[in-house]
């Protein structure tokens, strides 16, 4: 099978934000600072993992499908749907929202495209469904970072 236009110009979408969001992963990773930053830079580090694993497959199927993915850094950060993260230290307060809000973008790119890419290329889709999977998962992970109950919780009442 050879991917149509469309097909390559969608998986170089998700490719070009999972590629961002791997570097920018690494960027807080290096410049994370504060409460519980261990536990951040940890989580930092599987959300890069994700990113570069989801990356690689991305392309390496549209190779399959003789497209020619570009990841280099011009065309990655030109294409990108996300947000540059600010430079300098980030807070793991701020830097929770950050990734966060970055992980939805990635999956957002995701799920904008994935009725046409599975229109085409069912086994194409199958990447998108286990990185959205993965992706939202982590995104809930590092949420719950600066996640507090909404109210206490009380005892039921005795009948």
């Amino acid at each position: 099978m050879k991917a149509s236009p469309t097909l390559a110009g969608n998986l170089q979408l998700v490719l070009t934000d999972l590629v961002e969001l791997h570097v920018q992963g690494k960027q807080a990773h290096w410049n994370v600072v504060g409460t519980n930053f261990r536990d951040l830079h940890l989580q930092l580090d599987e959300i890069i993992a994700s990113a570069r694993l989801f990356a690689d497959q991305a392309a390496e199927r549209m190779r399959a499908l003789h497209a020619l993915p570009d990841g280099r850094s011009k065309t990655v950060a030109a294409g990108t749907r996300l947000e540059e993260l600010p430079g300098g230290l980030i807070s793991t307060k701020d830097a929770v929202k950050l990734m966060a809000a970055r992980l939805e973008r990635t999956v957002k790119t995701m799920r904008d495209v994935h009725d046409e890419v599975d229109e085409e290329d069912p086994t194409s889709a199958d990447l998108l469904h286990a990185a959205i999977e993965r992706l939202e998962q982590l995104a809930w992970m590092v949420n719950a970072e600066t996640m507090a109950p909404s109210a206490a919780v009380t005892e039921p009442a005795e009948k």
